[in-house]
């Protein structure tokens, strides 16, 4: 829609662009490279943002200034190398949340037409939050439907990305209305493009794993007893998926992987948990993580690579990873029917 005159302008008005609705679908973040200090630029934006961690400044700033950036930076640089999309120089979920954007770009446009824009963005590292909302803004669109990509809210993820785009709203004279899409857990949708994956992974297995582990990013405990939903989420999400395979409740296990800092966070823990498995005869399994919508470092480094690590060595023989979403068709499909009823009255 190119720029025109509001209608009933003045006819010294000037042109301006207005009448499309943007969606943007947002993700965590990326570094930019896995040199140092790329890392320590992400780790630093994301390590202080007070959802994630939310001591107090002054209490946590100097840790992380002083020990934490100085050290985490090279350790991270080492996992991010060994999974870094080399050939277009950056990092999988980067890759992926792209595919996902042009997937969906392509689905919305086949039924709006050019009123609707279609971009991505992330919460920590590029493209920013605050400049795609600006893009938007000047493409015209003065409605925008913001797409948090995490199937289960919790307060570090869903609400810092919402956060951030309010954010940027208050740097804009003329604001678009906005509206944010809530959490999906439940969403039929989701659930069986979930199960399709499973059962896509396991049909071209000889031996069908013993058990199904379901490994969701951690938060400390002390969230869920604050209020956040994010565990509750989480254990509907993998009732549902099983209920929706038709396994029986011993063979679908949930657990909590990536965990930070001295507090106690959410367990079973991913890693403890696969090595008892391993003990305990279930010598062969296979590891999902439902909360993430693309791959990135903490599936194809940590599940795939320290995990499966755990489980090997405590006397496991088979480890099946079983991909994120990604841009598959039906992941694709499911976003874009969420938007069509978030959208309910802009398209």
């Amino acid at each position: 829609m190119t720029a025109q005159k509001p209608v009933h302008a003045a006819a010294d008005h000037p042109a301006v662009n207005f009448g499309k609705v943007g969606v943007i679908i947002s993700n965590l973040g990326t570094p930019d490279g896995t040199d140092y200090w790329s890392m320590r630029r992400y780790l630093n934006e994301f390590l202080s943002d007070r959802r994630v961690i939310d001591y107090a400044p002054w209490k946590w700033q100097p840790l992380l200034q002083l020990i934490i950036l100085t050290k985490r930076p090279f350790t991270s640089g080492e996992a991010y190398r060994g999974i870094w999309n080399t050939e277009k120089d950056e990092s999988p979920l980067l890759t992926i949340t792209r595919n996902q954007s042009e997937a969906l770009e392509k689905t919305l446009k086949d039924l709006y037409g050019d009123r609707v824009e279609v971009d991505f963005c992330m919460r920590y590292g590029n493209p920013s939050t605050r400049s795609v909302i600006k893009k938007m803004k000047e493409k015209g669109c003065d409605r925008i439907v913001f797409f948090p990509l995490y199937p289960q809210y919790s307060a570090p993820t869903t609400a810092t990305a919402n956060d951030e785009a309010f954010r940027a709203l208050m740097d804009i004279k003329w604001q678009p209305y906005i509206r944010t899409v809530p959490a999906y857990y439940e969403n039929p949708l989701y659930i069986k493009a979930l199960a399709a994956t499973v059962k896509e992974a396991y049909a071209k297995l000889d031996v069908e794993p013993d058990v199904l582990v379901t490994s969701y990013h951690g938060v400390p405990i002390r969230y869920l007893m604050e209020g956040d939903p994010y565990h509750c989420h989480c254990q509907k999400t993998t009732r549902l998926l099983r209920e929706e395979l038709g396994l029986p409740d011993d063979k679908v296990q949930l657990t909590f992987q990536s965990q930070f800092g001295p507090e106690e966070w959410l367990q079973p823990y991913t890693v403890e948990d696969v090595a008892r498995l391993a003990r305990e005869g279930k010598k062969n399994i296979a590891v999902m993580a439902p909360a993430f919508s693309s791959d990135c470092v903490e599936t194809l480094e940590e599940i795939n690579e320290e995990i499966q690590e755990a489980f090997m060595e405590a006397g496991g023989e088979t480890f099946t990873y079983i991909p994120c979403l990604n841009e598959r068709p039906d992941h694709v499909e499911m976003i874009a029917e969420i938007i069509k009823n978030e959208a309910s009255g802009w398209l």
